[in-house]
């Protein structure tokens, strides 16, 4: 199973290139994002290697560091969700972005990519965003695993994801982004920790948002 390659752009394409190791031309898939950031050809690239075994073929799938491969392993996971619409959709979402984009169930930036629709871009999110952590989103509970005043534990998190769920909806009403809106929500609510309430959640994100008094 191949898991990296370093070698020479022989050529690219829109959708790959093709990688001179040792005098081997290793055809490799590429997100439009990592084929950006590819040296001109002749140039050397080391790439982390994705390798997918069928009846019918073997494909190899590049990217430019490891995250971009985890981000592609976890869209996979989704039934509907392709080789070519996992690259499709790491075009658009870069990939130290994508954690907050599925914790933030931002549906809208999902179908941005070819081949991904509103109904697909919903079992995205719904079937991802407990797993966004993985990719380094921020946590929605309260900070250090602290309980919200007179509230039990185990439901404190859901108490505080509420908080940074409205607050991150009247970000969004305000024109924002929804995954700007939600980190901006996310951090704010972890700062404030016990303080954290729509309002004071709501206020502190816009002053970090440059929007505030």
């Amino acid at each position: 199973m191949i898991a990296a390659l370093r070698g020479i752009v022989l050529e690219a394409g829109e959708d790959g290139l093709v990688l001179d190791v040792h005098g081997v031309g290793y055809l490799v898939f590429c997100s439009g994002r990592t084929l950006a950031r590819l040296p001109a050809p002749g140039g050397e690239v080391a790439l982390v290697v994705e390798t997918q075994v069928r009846e019918d073929h073997i494909h190899l799938y590049g990217f430019i560091d490891a995250l971009e491969r985890d981000c592609f392993r976890l869209l996979s996971t989704v039934q509907g969700v392709g080789a070519k619409v996992a690259l499709a959709i790491l075009s658009v979402v870069p990939a130290e972005q994508m954690g907050r984009v599925l914790a933030a169930q931002d549906k809208a930036m999902l179908t941005r990519a070819a081949g991904v629709g509103p109904k697909l871009a919903g079992r995205i999110v719904a079937e991802l965003k407990d797993k966004a952590a993985r990719l380094g989103a921020l946590p929605v509970a309260s900070p250090a695993g602290v309980a919200l005043p007179d509230v039990p534990a185990a439901t404190s998190a859901g108490l505080a994801g509420g908080v940074v769920d409205d607050a991150t909806s009247a970000l969004v009403n305000l024109g924002y982004g929804r995954a700007e809106a939600w980190t901006a929500a996310s951090e704010a609510a972890s700062a404030l920790g016990d303080a954290a309430t729509v309002e004071t959640t709501l206020g502190e994100a816009l002053r970090a948002l440059g929007r505030g008094e």
